[in-house]
């Protein structure tokens, strides 16, 4: 649902699959855990769950996307561990924790359990927790809300769609069905196997696309690059990563090219909710979003106040779908004003009316 509709759709274009070199054995230890920054594991929902996490005090909890892993918040961690528990785990199929071969294993209710059992284990007891999430991260974030709201001090939300809204995005608007178009690849409706096309000549489309802007201003060197391409490498992450699309069905009812008979199965929010305590989410929340993001349209701000009345708007009209990585200072002083109640204007992200 990001930056990876560019990459897909430059690949499909291209007759080059070659791949790049993965070893037999996932890595032991991830790069980057540098510094104030440490590593750990632990079992929850059955799985083995890799984390990073810095500081000590009340919980704030990072979730990345696709195809993404902790490393995606270092600066984050290394910001907010100065007075919190910074944690960002490798979620369910990613890097260095449990990658199940199963499609079924990567559905929202597993994901929501993993997060649950993940911070009951490590975080303060008794004490609820600040979420943030980002892309698919922040979709699970989203439903994790609905879930377990008691949990919950706050929620923070970077470029990420409200499940009802994004279906309701999905359904009535042409321009966001042209943004989710490649979930229908992702979604093996046209065959290819895509973990192989993404990992083609060194992953040059994936660091291209996510990296690029990064490698380009100098915020990132080799060996921030390195790090990625080592978590792209682990075998069977990136085809882990495209389960989750798969297991939950987040693809568009239809499109230009794909007709609704088509296409047999499509993402629902009722769904992936089932079982919630409630579809309103009650907890404060901020939505930090990058405008320039072409694979996730403005449309999903919409009308977000009658599922989310305690929300605020940070909006980046300049910045993409990874503005937490880009203006990584920016985003983390807007996280931190927000969980320290400071005063945050309330920018709205409806349209005026004409």
């Amino acid at each position: 649902m990001r930056y990876v509709r560019f990459v897909a759709a430059a690949l499909l274009t291209s007759s080059c699959l070659g791949f790049a070199a993965r070893g037999s054995e996932p890595p032991t230890a991830s790069p980057g855990v540098t510094g104030a920054l440490k590593e750990d594991y632990v079992e929850a929902n059955g799985i083995r769950m890799h984390y990073v996490h810095a500081g000590e005090g009340p919980m704030i909890l990072f979730l990345h996307g696709y195809p993404s892993f902790w490393y995606q918040w270092k600066d984050q961690l290394n910001e907010f561990g100065k007075d919190h528990f910074a944690v960002a785990p490798d979620l369910r199929g990613y890097n260095l924790t449990s990658i199940p071969t199963d499609v079924n294993q990567y559905k929202m209710k597993l994901l929501v359990k993993d997060i649950h059992d993940f911070a009951e284990k490590v975080a303060p007891k008794g004490k609820k927790f600040v979420l943030v999430g980002h892309d698919w991260g922040g979709l699970l974030a989203w439903t994790f809300a609905m879930y377990h709201p008691e949990m919950l001090e706050k929620l923070v939300i970077i470029n990420a769609p409200h499940p009802f809204i994004f279906e309701r995005e999905m359904k009535e608007s042409p321009i966001q069905r042209w943004g989710s178009s490649y979930t229908f690849a992702f979604n093996n409706f046209d065959g290819y196997k895509w973990d192989e096309r993404l990992s083609a000549n060194d992953f040059a489309g994936l660091t291209q696309g996510i990296l690029g802007e990064q490698i380009k201003s100098g915020r990132y060197i080799d060996a921030d690059v390195a790090a990625w391409k080592k978590a792209w490498s682990v075998p069977g992450a990136l085809n882990a990563g495209l389960d989750y699309y798969r297991a939950n069905h987040l693809n568009p009812p239809f499109n230009e090219t794909h007709p609704a008979d088509k296409v047999p199965t499509s993402w629902s929010a009722k769904e992936v909710t089932e079982g919630a305590k409630s579809t309103i989410i009650h907890v404060p929340t901020l939505v930090i979003w990058g405008l320039q993001d072409t694979a996730l349209q403005q449309g999903n701000l919409s009308g977000m106040e009658k599922l989310v009345p305690d929300v605020r708007f940070r909006l980046y009209p300049k910045d993409s779908h990874w503005v937490s990585i880009a203006k990584s200072q920016a985003v983390s002083q807007d996280i931190r004003d927000f969980i320290e109640s400071k005063d945050m204007p309330h920018e709205s992200a409806e349209k005026p009316a004409h």
